[in-house]
């Protein structure tokens, strides 16, 4: 009696191409392909290049209150600041925290199962994702619209940190949120390059890792140094620019009308 063959051995991930962990992003899947190519690119542009903005001008706290007031005057000084604050920040930032949240929560984790190195990259980025968005939320409530006023007043930048990392909780939470960030980060964008073909073949992914590792790193230790700076810092006072502070929020004084007559 001839015995039915035995069914072919499927393929493993690496051996279709897919790099575990990573997951393709496939053309012909509706709106789904649109929205994740979305997200995968709002990751990098703008939100990333404004994360490596926001760290790199924080790090200018190292070098004391005034210096740190004067970074902050700049940035509020640009052309269509508030445009540009809401367009390239906000609004990219609320779409790739939510649709990531909602990837996160139709995910399905098993590395309780597959217990490989690429499955707990997967779920620490949705892990350090979630911490990411909680921790950019009270940050942006209580340094943008709770309290002093900095772009009006942005002498008082370094006192306003500085009283936030006056409890320790919070200092916990800042560090804990500077680590998952730049994890988050430094991840995404060895995803995205994986994602888009830019880095086809796994000597190229490891290649790219280390970079991505390193970027991740320096940006970390970056982090927690502004955040050490105003820890160990001596109180500032609660405005080290008030001539600055009042010329932005109070308008310029009107011409009296005997200096436009003897002009005359």
């Amino acid at each position: 009696m001839a015995s039915a063959a035995p069914p072919a051995p499927s393929a493993t991930p690496s051996q279709q191409g897919i790099q575990p962990g990573v997951q393709p992003l496939r053309a012909g899947e509706g709106h789904s392909y649109f929205w994740r190519k979305l997200h995968s690119l709002t990751g990098i542009v703008p939100i990333g290049a404004f994360l490596i903005e926001h760290i790199v001008s924080n790090f200018e706290i190292v070098n004391g209150p005034v210096a740190y007031a004067k970074q902050v005057l700049f940035l509020n000084s640009l052309p269509l600041v508030r445009v540009l604050e809401w367009g390239l920040i906000f609004i990219p930032l609320a779409y790739h925290a939510l649709y990531g949240l909602f990837i996160a929560v139709r995910g399905r984790n098993n590395v309780n199962v597959y217990p490989w190195a690429g499955n707990w990259m997967y779920l620490s980025q949705r892990v350090t994702g979630i911490i990411a968005f909680l921790y950019i939320i009270q940050h942006v409530l209580r340094q943008r619209f709770m309290g002093v006023s900095l772009p009006e007043h942005p002498g008082a930048a370094f006192a306003k940190v500085q009283h936030e990392l006056s409890n320790p909780w919070m200092i916990a939470i800042y560090v804990i949120a500077m680590i998952a960030t730049t994890w988050h980060f430094a991840y995404g964008v060895w995803l995205f390059a994986a994602k888009w073909g830019i880095t086809p073949g796994d000597k190229a992914r490891k290649r790219f890792g280390y970079v991505c590792a390193v970027v991740g790193i320096v940006l970390c230790l970056m982090g927690l140094g502004s955040i050490f700076a105003v820890v160990t810092a001596p109180p500032a006072p609660e405005d080290v620019m008030p001539e600055t502070s009042a010329a932005v929020h109070m308008p310029s004084a009107p011409v009296p009308a005997t200096a436009i007559t003897l002009q005359k």
